[in-house]
């Protein structure tokens, strides 16, 4: 196994999460754009191959592709048989609105795709249509995710963002959705990040009581210690519901494990930091030699730092 690096706080980097593309054939009304200023510069598959394999040489295992939409870039399968190629990474997983997925699911998992997040925040077409400002609706979605199950991606999650006014009540027809297709649903916590403040505080709703009330149901809770302390809740029906709270806190930081690499070949260390940016894509298209490319990783790696801190939380401890 390939050396591990850690930042001054203890916490290890294992995940990449790459985005592709900022383009995107949806707009949806609590899109935060991955915390991203856009530009029109993109990366091309072998340059995501080469920073994906001086990210494995330390230790990443995991890469997350996201957008904008990964799937409507016409050399998304080539992207995903170069990452897939690179030795050290067991797990490659892609976030997606689902709107391609069922053209893509096969030619991905032959790829080398092993996971696929499906964004569904609605089973109603009027309310879908009008979340994400777009031609589809939920049936053509859930083609998709049909489609995937049968190639085999495993798991496929399902994001809901819940929405107040809007899908809050569909919540229990999206656990029944879940237990019919074998699915895992994630119900997610509006994030402030990047959305106008108007339209957060119109639509935000505070998710603690609805997990209450599936800490009462539940036949097993767990806590995913990879995936910032989030709580899974087993439900009799065998339902897996996993609740993604807002990142504003300590604890979010705490368990992060991961860094971005932005549209445009940028490694960001935080999410909701854009002034610690490190620019390795101009150093590669540029012949920096490999070395220096990696010093660029390496120190990208050491600026990882919690955003969010509280008083009884101690960072500097061991993940």
């Amino acid at each position: 196994m390939n050396k591990v690096l850690y930042d001054s706080y203890g916490r290890p980097l294992l995940g990449l999460r790459i985005t592709v593309t900022h383009k995107c054939n949806f707009n949806c009304i609590y899109c935060h754009r991955e915390g991203e200023n856009p530009s029109e510069r993109e990366m091309a598959p072998n340059e995501i191959g080469k920073i994906v394999e001086i990210a494995a040489k330390y230790g990443v295992y995991k890469i997350k592709l996201t957008g904008g939409e990964p799937l409507v870039r016409e050399d998304i399968i080539e992207i995903v048989k170069t990452i897939s190629k690179v030795k050290g990474i067991s797990d490659l997983a892609m976030t997606t609105n689902g709107s391609l997925l069922r053209e893509y699911a096969k030619e991905l998992a032959k790829a080398g795709l092993k996971r696929v997040n499906v964004n569904l925040p609605s089973l109603n077409a009027e309310t879908y249509m009008k979340i994400t400002r777009s031609k589809y609706t939920p049936n053509e979605i859930i083609k998709g995710i049909e489609e995937a199950l049968g190639a085999g991606l495993n798991p496929v999650k399902i994001n809901v963002v819940i929405l107040k006014g809007l899908n809050e009540n569909e919540i229990e027809k999206m656990i029944q959705f879940a237990e019919k297709h074998k699915v895992i649903l994630q119900l997610i916590e509006l994030e402030p990040v990047g959305v106008d403040p108007k339209i957060f505080n119109q639509l935000h709703l505070d998710l603690a009581p609805i997990e209450e009330k599936l800490r009462s149901r539940a036949l097993r809770i767990t806590v995913r210690r990879d995936m910032q302390n989030r709580r899974k809740y087993l439900l009799p029906g065998g339902a897996e519901i996993e609740i993604v709270k807002p990142i504003e806190n300590g604890s979010f930081c705490a368990a992060c494990t991961r860094i971005r690499l932005t549209a445009d070949g940028k490694l960001k260390p935080c999410l909701m930091r854009n002034d610690n940016l490190v620019d390795i894509l101009s150093e590669m298209r540029k012949g920096a030699p490999p070395e220096e490319i990696e010093k660029l990783f390496v120190m990208a790696a050491k600026r990882r730092e919690p955003y969010w801190k509280t008083r009884d939380m101690q960072l500097k401890c061991s993940i």
